[in-house]
């Protein structure tokens, strides 16, 4: 009898807003843990520094092409993020995620890691006086009107999924440990390294801790 010695293809992955600052570790970290990532972006120039990422090209509320990059994939990463729009409303991030939650079906692909933010459903208030009183009424409503659209066609998209609420972020180095909170009751303000972000993120590629959850992270 022989043994085959073959080893197992490494477990592919998607991730969409990995141009982002936190998409860019979590590219990074996820080559280093061994995934075959492969990448969704508007223009190979941007991306062209990506190391260890395999880049689709294309726009990431287009079905068709969400198809293409999500074939035999196990999973998805969403760092898709949207400027700041005091004035103009923001449809970026739940038109993206509902033609994702179509090609996932039909590409036969369960989970789904989606990074949202403090500010989002019901950690609106959380986020310390600056942010809740300055930053978010002056800045970021129409920003969050979209997440909060995404969250729900994410909830309602049948899929495993996890919705990771981030406190403030910053570009520290990493600590390697999180606190992750659903509930905010005495909770206002929090920071955490983008880097400690990429890490739980894909941690909940395999773990169900917080399935069907919406944790907020922070230090």
């Amino acid at each position: 009898m022989t043994h085959s010695t073959a080893t197992p293809d490494p477990p592919k992955i998607l991730i969409l807003g990995a141009t982002g600052a936190t998409g860019r570790l979590i590219v990074s970290q996820a080559a280093t843990r061994g995934y075959d990532v492969a990448v969704l972006v508007r223009s190979a120039e941007k991306a062209g520094d990506l190391k260890g990422a395999k880049l689709v090209i294309g726009d990431a509320r287009d079905e068709a092409a969400l198809r293409g990059a999500l074939r035999g994939c196990e999973a998805v990463v969403s760092a898709l993020g949207t400027p700041a729009s005091p004035f103009r409303e923001v449809t970026l991030l739940s038109a993206a995620t509902r033609a994702l939650v179509a090609a996932m079906k039909a590409e036969h692909v369960s989970r789904l890691v989606c990074i949202t933010g403090i500010g989002a459903g019901d950690s609106a208030g959380h986020g310390g006086l600056l942010f809740d009183k300055l930053i978010f009424p002056l800045l970021l409503r129409k920003v969050y009107a979209d997440k909060n659209r995404q969250e729900a066609i994410v909830r309602d998209s049948g899929s495993d999924w996890v919705l990771v609420r981030p406190s403030v972020l910053n570009d520290k180095p990493g600590r390697g440990v999180v606190r992750a909170l659903t509930d905010l009751s005495g909770f206002h303000g929090g920071t955490i390294a983008r880097e400690d972000v990429a890490r739980f993120v894909l941690d909940q590629l395999r773990a169900d801790t917080w399935l069907h959850r919406s944790p907020l992270i922070t230090w």
